[in-house]
This record gives structure tokens, C-alpha cells and sequence, in this order.
């Protein structure tokens, strides 16, 4: 089965046991600051899982586009990816073990055709400090529904418990966990490597066996005095990779030999002249990995930089750059890896479509960059130690030359000799601690508290962009927002300088419209009515069926500015005060951006 025929086939399978569909959050979380990307599908959820009451019901199921930073080292062997989706189903308070391990079979044997004699499952063995009980209850289901006894292993803590902090003793006070019973599928093909222990078993490394879903009990949470007490409610956290069901689907234990991580990679052969089989496929799978994780983070306006979650990006593309050379792959033909990636998912994920030029002309001038300063890094390298280069040596590499300590680490392993990655770690955190002096703060929707400050200058946020598009014209839209209580920056899509006059223009015509004292009126409406009444989408959002539109209007019902937008907002413009603009300048090519006060 394809990528795409296992996950329509999952949404549509779980809508038929009366799930809601809803959309993938962004890659971006709206209001977690404890991560920088969406790294499972139930990160979005939280607050439903504790008891707060979603608004498509208590059964849902989604397929949630993620990212995990971490897995960067990982990537180059057979199963490890950044970018992934996580199929997902949920039950808050409703369904329990019985319902889910049996569908999840359901789904596995009679939509995917896996044999049951393939697939191995693990359930949690206990936990007496914490007095939480063996889960004989998910194992006898397993027995019951046909997988044989000796496919059924149990495990600690380490292994089959589930919380964003890890084993219950690193869960912090009013943090949700709770067992997991994982699945497992069963490559005979694969013959086991002792160098991962004498014997193999569902959670060696080996690659003898692939974890393709994990449903999570979530029924617990750690306390302040330590102890676990259970949640108002029992809930399912289901999450199944995708890419991996699709290789056990296709019973190939390289899960690049999928059709959406292939169809790059023949890209790549035809680019390089070399084949995926007949060379190293490190290259290969390095290069086909980052090129998709990129394009999905700059789908959802995350653009290359030095900090944050640009730094990534950037990283991505650096390195991945780094492999095309290895192949041999023209220089300039780099960004034509994107459009294998776009027609894969532009169906289940519109925003890539939508976004096409911004992405191919970042990663053509990410790339024009990097080869910028990539011959006199390589002639800076070479003057390293054959030794040792020391954390601060990779840091100078990183920051004079732009290379990511992966592309260091890469160079370092060819050369035979080795990288400090702690003391450039170490390095890069002082760094970042100078010059990111206040981006610490996370917001959600670009805010980053809900101050009464805060406020006015959002609502005089969706002024500006309206004044932006009447003044430069419709081509103007937002391309990232970040609000605080005392300013408001809007990054926006415009090829050129604005000028003072223009400048001018859009201060006048913002000040215009909060001396009229408009209205904010919010309206919920399907999304297709507010596409066609013309409200400005947030960039890198996907919305559900049901929207919320803020739109700014007078007494007579005329409207000024429309924005998909959850608020929170002023009732009148009269509230705002006097609009400044304090700033222009570039952000990368085609984005401008914006610095203005209220005073």
C-alpha cells in the first residue's frame, strides 16, 4: 500500500467507529514552550487528555505532520526519520483498552493485510514503587485476539510507559502518563546482529523488528507529593507512524524504500548519476530526509537562521547540501528535490502547494549561501587537528563558516578523527543566551501572554496587515507574527522595500480606521464561507471544518480588516490609542517585515 492509501484508509476506518476527523496542528506548537516543534500527535491534545472538553466530541483521529530534532544524528540507517506523521486516534473518557488494541488489530490485519504471525506486542510489567499494576488486562486481549503467547513480552518503565517526560520518576507534578501496549512487526528476512545482544526480541536495535503503534493508557497523573492518582477520565492516546506501517506493508525493512521517501530518491539518482543500491545509501537517505523535513518546516514558515527553529532548517539543508556533493549531485539543481516532496503530500497537506515558490527560491538561496562559505570552511577544517577539534573550534566552524555541527561531525568521521560535541554545545548555548535575550518567551498565535497590552497591539495587528494589503496590494500576506506588551512584529510577503511614503500611508490608514472605532466582531462559519468572503489565513495553519473570523467593521457592517483568528482582541478599535510603525527591514527573500508600537 502506498503512504496515502494507509492513511485515508486509517481516517476512514476510525471515522466508521465514529471518530472525528480533525486537521494536523502546524509543525510549529501553538502554546508549548517546552518544545520547539510538534513531536507526536497527541502534543496538540493536552489539555483534552486532562479533562477539558473538545469540541468535535470524545473520539478523534487525525494524521499529525511531526518533527523530532533529536533523530537528526540517527538518520542515515534504515528506520530513523526527523520528519514523520504520526497516525492518531483518541478517546477522552469514552472508549478503553478492549475497543482500542482490538481495532488497532482490526486495522493492521484486514486494511494493511499484515499477517498476524509477523506482528509482536509489548505491555507494561508494573510498577510496585509507584503502585501502578502489571497490565495483564491488554495482554490477555492480545491472547484473546489471536497473537500467540510467546509474541507477548512485557516491560518496565523504560520501555512501556508513556509520558512527554519519560519513566514516572522524571514526570513532573500534574503530568499525564500512563502504560502503553506497543506493536511491533517481524522481518524474517533480517538476521539478528549479537553485536545488540546475544538474543533478539521486539526492542532490539537490530532491525529484525520495526515498532509501528503505540496505544497509550493515559489514565495517571504524578502528583505533587509523587504519588500517581488516576485522571478524572481514561483516555486513549493512539500513535501509529505512518511511513513505518507503510514499510511493513511493504515487508522491506528499509523504510525508505516507501513511495514518498523513493520518489526523492529518484530525484536524487537522476541529479547525481549514482543509484541508491549501487552506491552508500547513507547519502541517499540523509539527503531524502532533510529535504522533506525542510520543506514541511518552511510550509509552515519556519525560514532558515541562527536560532531557534530556523537553526534547524538551516541545519537540515546545510548538511543535506553537504551529501548532494558527496554523489556528485550539479550544484544549483539542489532545490529541485522539493518538488517530489510537494506532489507527495500536497493533497493531505495544501499549505505546500500554496507555498511552492517560497519554498524552492528559500532552499535555492539557502544553498547559494551555504557554497558561499563552504570552500573557505573546508580550507579552515583542514587546518584543524587530525586529533581532536575542540567544541570551541566546531563553534568557530559553525558560526564564521555556517557549517551545522553535523556537517563538522561528517568531515571529522572522513578525516578519522573526532569532534568535542559537548563543549560545542556549551559554545553554542552561551551564544545564544547574548543574542536571543528575550525570545525565551513561547506564544501562542504570535502572543506572548493575553496582557491587556498584549491585546490592543494584536488587534492592531490585523489592522496593519489590512493596511499593508490596501496600500502594497493582495499580494501581501502575513508570513509569521510574534506580539508582546510592548510591540508587535509582522513578517509579510513583499519583493521590495516599503517605502517611507508608503510607510507613511499605512500608519495613516491604521490610525484612520482606530479613529472610526470599529467593531471587532467575532463569527464562527464553515472554512469554505470564509475563504470566499476573503479573510486572511494565519501562514503554516491548517483549520478544521468550523472557523473562527475576527473581522473589524463599522456600523454599517462594512468591513475593513478579516482574519482567521481565535483572538483574544479589544471590542473597539477607539481602545488602541496612536499606531506607530517603528521598523522596516528584509528578513530573507520576498519577506519583509514590520516593528510597531501603540502609544
Amino acid at each position: 500500500m502506498t503512504s496515502n492509501e494507509i492513511r485515508d484508509a486509517y481516517l476512514k476506518f476510525f471515522e466508521e467507529k465514529e471518530h472525528k476527523v480533525i486537521p494536523s496542528a502546524a509543525l510549529v506548537p501553538e502554546n508549548d514552550p517546552t518544545t520547539l516543534f510538534t513531536g507526536s500527535g497527541m502534543q496538540p491534545l493536552i489539555p483534552y487528555l486532562l479533562g477539558q472538553k473538545h469540541p468535535a466530541g470524545t473520539r478523534l483521529a487525525d494524521s499529525q505532520k511531526c518533527f523530532r530534532a533529536e533523530d537528526i544524528d540517527e538518520v542515515g540507517d534504515n528506520r530513523h526519520t526527523t520528519f514523520f506523521e504520526m497516525l492518531g486516534n483518541w478517546s477522552l473518557g469514552d472508549y478503553f483498552k478492549e475497543e482500542q488494541l482490538h481495532w488497532f488489530f482490526e486495522f493492521l490485519t484486514q486494511k494493511v493485510g499484515l499477517p498476524k504471525d509477523r506482528l509482536w506486542v509489548t505491555c507494561f510489567e508494573g510498577d510496585e514503587k509507584n503502585n501502578i499494576p502489571k497490565d495483564e488486562e491488554s495482554a490477555a486481549i492480545w491472547k484473546k485476539l489471536g497473537i500467540p503467547k510467546d509474541h507477548i513480552l512485557f516491560y518496565g518503565a523504560k520501555k512501556n510507559w508513556w509520558s512527554r517526560a519519560g519513566v514516572p520518576e522524571n514526570m513532573p507534578a500534574g503530568e499525564p502518563g500512563g502504560p502503553d501496549s506497543e506493536v511491533f512487526f517481524e522481518f524474517t528476512d533480517v538476521q539478528h546482529d549479537t553485536k545488540f545482544g546475544e538474543q533478539c526480541h521486539p526492542n532490539c536495535d537490530c532491525g529484525r523488528f520495526l515498532e509501528i503503534g503505540n496505544s497509550v493508557f493515559m489514565e495517571y497523573q504524578k502528583q505533587q507529593d509523587e504519588t500517581f492518582a488516576k485522571l478524572s477520565q481514561r483516555n486513549v492516546d493512539f500513535g501509529g507512524g505512518l511511513e513505518r506501517i507503510a514499510a511493513a506493508s511493504n515487508d522491506n525493512s528499509d523504510i525508505f524504500s516507501i513511495d514518498t521517501l523513493q520518489s526523492i530518491i529518484a530525484r536524487i539518482e537522476q541529479l547525481s548519476g549514482k543509484k541508491y543500491e549501487g552506491d552508500p545509501k547513507y547519502a541517499f537517505r540523509v539527503i531524502a530526509d532533510h529535504i522533506r523535513g525542510a520543506v514541511f518546516m518552511i510550509g509552515d514558515g519556519v525560514l532558515p537562521s541562527n536560532t531557534d527553529r530556523g537553526y534547524f532548517v538551516r541545519r537540515l539543508l546545510r548538511r543535506a547540501v553537504r551529501y548532494a556533493d558527496v554523489l556528485g549531485m550539479e550544484q544549483g539543481k539542489f532545490a529541485e528535490l522539493s518538488g517530489p516532496v510537494i506532489e507527495n503530500y500536497k493533497n493531505q497537506y495544501p499549505e505546500l502547494e500554496l507555498h511552492r515558490t517560497l519554498i524552492i527560491e528559500t532552499i535555492q538561496k539557502e544553498e547559494n549561501r551555504f557554497r558561499e562559505t563552504l570552500a573557505n570552511g573546508l580550507k579552515e577544517f583542514e587546518k584543524l587537528s587530525d586529533n581532536n577539534i575542540s567544541g570551541r573550534e566546531a563553534f568557530n566552524l559553525y558560526q564564521s563558516y555556517g557549517f551545522p555541527l553535523e556537517v563538522t561531525l561528517d568531515l571529522a568521521r572522513e578525516k578519522g578523527t573526532t569532534v568535542d560535541e559537548n563543549g560545542f554545545r556549551e559554545e553554542l548555548k552561551k551564544h545564544r543566551e547574548i543574542s536571543r535575550a528575550g525570545a525565551e518567551k513561547k506564544f501562542k498565535g504570535g502572543l506572548a501572554d493575553t496582557k491587556e497590552e498584549t491585546v490592543r497591539l494584536h488587534t492592531a495587528h490585523h489592522l496593519l496587515l489590512a493596511a499593508l494589503r490596501q496600500v502594497l496590494g493582495d499580494h501581501v500576506h502575513q508570513r509569521g507574527s510574534n506580539i508582546t506588551a510592548e510591540r508587535l512584529r509582522i513578517d509579510f510577503s513583499h519583493p521590495a522595500k516599503v517605502t517611507p511614503e508608503e510607510l507613511k500611508q499605512i500608519e495613516d490608514l491604521v490610525n484612520q480606521k482606530i479613529a472610526e472605532n470599529l467593531d471587532m466582531i467575532r463569527k464562527e462559519m464553515p472554512k469554505e464561507e470564509a475563504m470566499q468572503m476573503g479573510a486572511e489565513m494565519e501562514f503554516g495553519v491548517k483549520y478544521g471544518d468550523v472557523v473562527s473570523v475576527y473581522v473589524a467593521q463599522d456600523i454599517q457592517g462594512n468591513a475593513f480588516s478579516k482574519e482567521f483568528c481565535g483572538g483574544p482582541h479589544v471590542e473597539h478599535t477607539a481602545e488602541l490609542g496612536h499606531f506607530k510603525i517603528t521598523k522596516e527591514e528584509s528578513v530573507s527573500s520576498g519577506i519583509r517585515r514590520l516593528r510597531a508600537i501603540l502609544e
